[in-house]
């Protein structure tokens, strides 16, 4: 008999980021290869107009409300998802937290602890919730998923868990991501990039994603950074920090080298790393930081910040450089002397995180739960 599994995807509304891409590849994966597995999937109002991939992957059923709200998510939990979930062999819990009631074997899903390290970056009244939730979660939990090795030690160093308890489910990436980018003609005339070279860093403007550093490269002007043609490109949702890098922009008069684009189609990424001389992140902390693979996969060298895990995630794939100016000077250059190998290794080290290796990961750790081995 196949197993049950309820996973809770209440958290999840539209502009939540990386953690929802994160569950979706994998339901994705465990589709493609044919796990024996029933799966029912408990979302928002409108997410399956929203993910259709999903909802045509594995069974949806979504609550009457859009559940934009903390409150309201928590409360569907403790009363709706409770009651629904009560004959699943195992509920996941893919937002981070366990309810208090509810089905009682669990696994739940920590994509990063990003407040340990940086409290200043999250409001008061999310701070204060995370502090009470996220421990008692992990106590209460059957067994912890993370995304890399560093979040597994965090969780350790943090909260005492017992590594044992934690399943390491590396990000997958689909097949499709890199088949079908927006031509880079097209960008260039659409965006406003100009004929020089480009560079991409796709992520929404958060605080510890560290745009500043990009800035001061380029108002330093040292090196490749000074090329007056060269166009930089942030890719990604407003975030906390949307205000202060307008403003750093403005205040360097950089207005006229780079270029916002906001959140972008999966053609339009695809199309930006495929143009792009090289695809920079700079980011203080990630849980993993999914775009370095997708850049991999592309064929597009990656410079990245030593911070956080993205050192595991980049391997040798990868200009990997401490997040200062001086460190940062040169690595354009570095990048167009060692291109075709940075291109080579990279392509080399997406295969490591592809969707089907991801749902093995996951359906290993499902099989933990029930403690056995993967449920076959």
């Amino acid at each position: 008999m196949s197993m049950r599994v309820a996973v809770n995807m209440l958290w999840s509304v539209s502009g939540v980021g990386g953690s929802e891409e994160y569950l979706a590849r994998q339901m994705l994966g465990l589709a493609s290869i044919g796990a024996d597995l029933d799966i029912e999937v408990f979302a928002p109002r409108g997410f399956t107009e929203r993910r259709p991939d999903v909802a045509r992957a594995v069974h949806v059923r979504e609550v009457r409300t859009h559940n934009t709200s903390r409150v309201t998510r928590i409360a569907m939990e403790h009363s709706w998802l409770a009651f629904a979930a009560r004959g699943f062999d195992l509920v996941h819990h893919g937002g981070g937290t366990v309810p208090r009631l509810g089905n009682p074997t669990t696994l739940v899903t920590l994509h990063d602890v990003q407040w340990t390290a940086y409290p200043e970056h999250v409001g008061p009244t999310k701070l204060r919730y995370l502090r009470s939730m996220v421990p008692s979660s992990l106590r209460r939990a059957t067994r912890i998923a993370v995304p890399s090795h560093f979040v597994a030690q965090t969780l350790t160093a943090e909260f005492g868990i017992d590594p044992s308890r934690i399943s390491v489910v590396r990000h997958g990436l689909q097949r499709a991501v890199g088949a079908a980018p927006t031509s880079g003609v097209e960008l260039r005339s659409r965006l406003g990039l100009g004929s020089g070279p480009v560079l991409v860093y796709p992520a929404n403007t958060h605080p510890h994603k560290n745009h500043a550093l990009l800035l001061d490269l380029l108002a330093r002007g040292s090196g490749a950074w000074a090329d007056p043609v060269l166009r930089l490109v942030f890719a990604g949702s407003p975030g906390r920090a949307e205000d202060e890098v307008r403003a750093a922009i403005s205040a360097r008069g950089l207005g006229d080298r780079v270029v916002m684009v906001g959140r972008v189609s999966d053609a339009d990424r695809d199309g930006l790393l495929a143009l792009a001389e090289a695809m920079v992140f700079p980011s203080l902390y990630e849980g993993f930081g999914a775009p370095v693979i997708e850049a991999m996969r592309i064929g597009t060298p990656v410079v990245c910040a030593d911070r956080g895990s993205l050192p595991e995630v980049a391997g040798d794939a990868a200009l990997v450089v401490e997040p200062d100016v001086d460190a940062w000077a040169d690595a354009l250059d570095r990048v167009r002397e060692k291109r075709d190998e940075l291109v080579a290794r990279g392509r080399a080290r997406a295969v490591e995180f592809s969707a089907e290796r991801s749902a093995e990961d996951l359906l290993g750790a499902y099989g933990a739960v029930l403690g056995g081995g993967e449920p076959r």
